[in-house]
């Protein structure tokens, strides 16, 4: 599975692990992703979401749908 968030779009980054002698390889920051279920009223159902842990808070906070309109989606969006 891809690692983004299907909310936030949030991606892994690419950056450098520097060693004491300063040699640098390449690395990947990945975001922190969670497989979340949640129960949407207006549908009557739940879905599953793989979502950043930012997504969770803001979800907990204001609701799931003000969320996506806030991020500007809609649940056909996410295949629901």
């Amino acid at each position: 599975m891809s690692k983004v968030c299907q909310i936030t779009g949030k991606r892994p980054l690419v950056a450098n692990n520097v060693s004491k002698s300063n040699r640098k390889t390449k690395r990947r920051q990945l975001p922190n992703l969670q497989s979340k279920r949640l129960f949407v009223p207006e549908l009557g159902r739940t879905i599953k979401l793989k979502i950043a842990t930012k997504a969770i808070k803001g979800i907990d906070k204001h609701g799931l749908i003000p969320y996506l309109k806030k991020e500007g989606l809609t649940l056909s969006d996410l295949g629901y």
